[in-house]
């Protein structure tokens, strides 16, 4: 049986096999939504840097809307347990950021238009 958080890669990745990790990430990033807003926090603007190591590591900076968020251990370990879940990834790290504070210029266009900022 094969277990992904198990293989480590003999050499260094491929920026396209980082690449192709990232767009899972992302993918499984949008699943992820405050339970106050019905939008998922990708598309809110809410992560900042995904940065997936040669070994699989993954290190991601994220905010909330609001610094003081009552779900903000809720989404950490969402977002932290659903990134884990990407075949390819080794270790995740999730940083919260509060620079650049969040601001609605930070959400996609997607975003906007369901919340009535558009």
């Amino acid at each position: 049986m094969f277990c992904p958080h198990l293989f480590v890669p003999l050499s260094p990745m491929t920026q396209e096999e980082k690449t192709i990790i990232e767009e899972r990430i992302v993918d499984v990033i949008k699943t992820v939504y405050d339970p106050e807003i019905p939008v998922n926090i990708y598309d809110l603007g809410m992560i900042y840097k995904i940065d997936v190591q040669d070994n699989g590591d993954v290190e991601v900076d994220m905010t909330f809307t609001a610094p003081n968020c009552p779900a903000a251990d809720f989404i950490l370990e969402d977002v932290r347990t659903k990134i884990e879940s990407v075949e390819g990834v080794q270790n995740v790290n999730v940083n919260l950021v509060f620079e650049p504070a969040w601001d609605q210029s930070m959400m996609s266009e997607e975003a906007r238009v369901e919340l009535g900022f558009d």
